[in-house]
């Protein structure tokens, strides 16, 4: 599992986490929200009243109605993201990975406008019935070549790609992040081990799936409210209960936005660059605006027109990022805890062991352990035998656990018994040679476990984290279960309805694996994935930008004929 983390890793230096990707996620966002001149707020009234069904037709072609097209969509968006991929962005660079968190929610409004708009515009009718879209169809019949007379197939090429990698992404994304957090969130709070918790979620996510996207919309448009009101509920409690730390939290998301956040506590810090691309590359995996998933969903849409159903998906971005993550990351940011080291037990991937004893006491330590983290100025790592006795490591080493230097670290094998022996370690990892084990001490936490936490700083006491927990529940099983129909939205484009039960079966199967998976592996496979879904969609957005500014003022001279009497934007 090492090997397969490190090379994911290397992967994704070249991908999510290099620049290219985020100037273009960024851009893309930029161009079009000046482009249509900033439709996010000019249109947001509007996309309401679409949403409520007030300019609703009878007789419109489609599976699902604007509302429930927005649940499920959001159901997709609204996922682990907001709570583990919240906290991780913040483990990683500081509060003002947040604020980039917000700024591609903002541009993502637009960038989530104009997607649904080409998609719901080119989508098809499949062989039962149901519609079929997403950008791998506007791809196919919009972005082909002609040379000379000769057409060539670039349309195609680019909407198999994408279509191949939103079925990694099912995976990537709508799968294995989703069930993972559930199950090891579960496994925190309740004590129920990961593999229960992941089977009995695999069949009830079996019997929503198999009846497509008319029994998918009828759970998530319960569902989404629901999950989202008691979230809302226990964020608010951390606030109220920590309301002095909220003005300090809120002034710190923007304080070093270009400066970086200095050391804190058990965190050694980071600088601007990392914070701005964590933070843009966990806002695009929250509420996935240039991703292209979403235009699946709003492709099923009752609506006789494109623009209408590209109006609702604006909200989807504002919901996701701007209240939701928002509202995980200052409850993270007043608690305090994002920067405190909290007993845990750590996992494999995240722990690194350097020769020499480092504390984070002192400032050249500080500045020494910070250039290590940033791969600028490496460390010495410890090669050799652990000497561990009676739980506690014998040699002159300094532990790295998420990234912070490890407190009161011990050493058990099996259920609570120290480990009495020796643990080879080759390069600051602990070899997989080695006899059964593991490793508790305090340390710096993220992801879910992270946010967990903050929440038992409220009135619930640690019955907070009982909130985050039936919260992570119902938020990552409805990304799972939108996912799921994602997926066989493109296994139908490549390879027709036939196969899309097959693909179903895996999906499942996946689902439970994934639920007793190192999440850390997970979680750098997600990213991967997502850049090689994002990509080609992002491409396709920009070459037909002219298109989708006709369409756009096509809609709105028909609108005006059909009610004049209409206040509208344009």
């Amino acid at each position: 599992m090492q090997k397969v983390n490190e090379f994911l890793l290397w992967l994704d230096q070249y991908l999510g986490s290099h620049y290219w990707f985020v100037f273009l996620l960024i851009g893309t966002g930029i161009f079009y929200t000046l482009y249509l001149r900033f439709p996010q707020i000019r249109y947001f009234g509007h996309a309401i009243r679409i949403t409520k069904g007030k300019y609703d037709r009878k007789g419109d072609a489609g599976d699902a109605s604007h509302f429930q097209a927005l649940a499920t969509a959001l159901s997709g968006t609204v996922g682990t993201g907001n709570i583990a991929g919240v906290a991780l962005a913040i483990h990683l660079g500081g509060p003002a990975a947040l604020f980039w968190m917000l700024v591609t929610a903002f541009l993502g409004m637009t960038t989530k406008f104009t997607e649904v708009l080409l998609s719901h515009k080119y989508r098809d009718f499949v062989e039962d019935g149901t519609a079929a879209g997403g950008p791998m169809y506007y791809m196919k019949k919009r972005l082909n070549i002609n040379i000379k007379g000769n057409q060539l197939k670039t349309g195609y090429i680019l909407g198999g790609i994408f279509a191949v990698a939103t079925i990694l992404c099912s995976f990537g994304t709508g799968s294995l992040p989703q069930i993972n957090n559930i199950a090891y969130s579960m496994f925190q709070s309740f004590g129920i081990k990961q593999i229960i918790t992941g089977g009995i979620l695999s069949v009830i996510l079996a019997l929503i799936i198999i009846g497509g996207i008319r029994s998918i919309v009828k759970v998530t448009d319960k569902l989404v409210p629901i999950m989202a009101l008691i979230y809302f509920i226990g964020a608010i409690s951390v606030l109220i209960f920590n309301l002095s730390n909220v003005p300090e939290a809120f002034i710190s998301i923007f304080r070093d936005v270009f400066t970086g956040t200095a050391a804190t506590g058990g965190f050694l810090g980071a600088g601007f660059a990392f914070a701005f691309n964590r933070g843009v590359n966990r806002g695009l995996f929250s509420n996935e605006a240039g991703q292209g998933s979403a235009p699946i969903a709003h492709a099923a849409a009752r609506a006789h027109e494109p623009v209408s159903e590209g109006m609702v998906a604006i909200l989807e971005p504002f919901i996701d990022t701007i209240i939701i993550c928002f509202l995980t990351g200052i409850t993270l940011l007043s608690s305090g805890v994002w920067s405190d080291k909290i007993e845990n037990q750590f996992q494999s991937a995240d722990i690194q062991i350097l020769d020499g004893i480092y504390s984070d006491n002192d400032q050249k330590n500080i500045n020494k352990l910070y250039l290590h983290l940033k791969n600028k100025e490496i460390l010495p790592l410890f090669t050799g035998k652990l000497h561990i006795e009676n739980g506690r490591v014998k040699n002159n080493v300094t532990i790295i656990n998420a990234r912070s230097v490890a407190e009161d670290v011990k050493v058990f094998t099996g259920k609570n018994n120290l480990f009495e022996g020796e643990l080879i370690v080759q390069n600051g990892k602990i070899s997989a040679s080695n006899p059964v084990h593991y490793f508790t001490g305090k340390s710096l936490i993220h992801s879910a476990a992270l946010t967990n936490e903050a929440f038992k700083k409220s009135f619930f006491g640690s019955w907070g984290e009982y909130i985050v927990s039936v919260s992570i529940l119902l938020f990552a099983f409805s990304t799972a279960i939108s996912w799921s129909y994602y997926g066989d939205r493109a296994v139908t484009f490549l390879f027709g309805s036939r196969y899309v039960m097959i693909y179903r079966i895996i999906y499942i199967i996946a689902f439970f694996i994934a639920s007793f998976t190192d999440t850390t592996i997970i979680w750098n496979l997600s990213g991967i994935t997502l850049v090689l879904m994002t990509t080609p969609n992002l491409i396709g957005l920009l070459v037909l930008h002219k298109e989708v500014k006709s369409t756009i003022q096509q809609y709105w001279i028909d609108f005006h004929k059909e009610y004049p009497q209409e206040t509208t934007p344009e």
